[in-house]
């Protein structure tokens, strides 16, 4: 039986809850798509970007003492990006507007990574 449908579900639940919620991914922490819900965004290419930007961010965290990476937010003229350490293989990257209110999302994307993650690290690997 596959996740995704599971992490889909995931994805929507995360659109309900937080207001100018544009989209999410879950992807690998290598970078491959695992499930998402982004309608206007290229998936493989923000998974492979995601993958790229906490690889960064891991070595960041670990230079400055700061411990194992959790989570990373950056944001533009447009909005934000988050991503998410959800459980040992995957990452959830979520992209929300400008007028979305940045402690909600965090709030609802941690919980949700830690369900996430917990999905993730429970399959077996493929």
């Amino acid at each position: 039986m596959t996740i995704e449908p599971r992490l889909r579900d995931e994805l929507h639940t995360l659109r309900d809850q937080v207001r100018h919620f544009q989209g999410g991914m879950v992807a690998s922490v290598d970078g491959m798509v695992i499930a998402h819900d982004l309608p206007d965004i290229e998936p493989d290419g923000l998974a492979a970007l995601t993958a790229a930007a906490i690889g960064v961010a891991k070595r960041l965290t670990e230079a400055t003492g700061q411990g194992a990476f959790e989570e990373s937010l950056t944001r533009g003229a447009g909005g934000y990006i988050a991503a998410y350490s959800a459980g040992r293989r995957a990452v959830l990257t979520a992209v929300a507007g400008t007028d979305t209110n940045v402690g909600r999302l965090h709030l609802q994307a941690r919980k949700a990574a830690e369900r996430i993650g917990a999905l993730v690290d429970a399959a077996p690997h493929r």
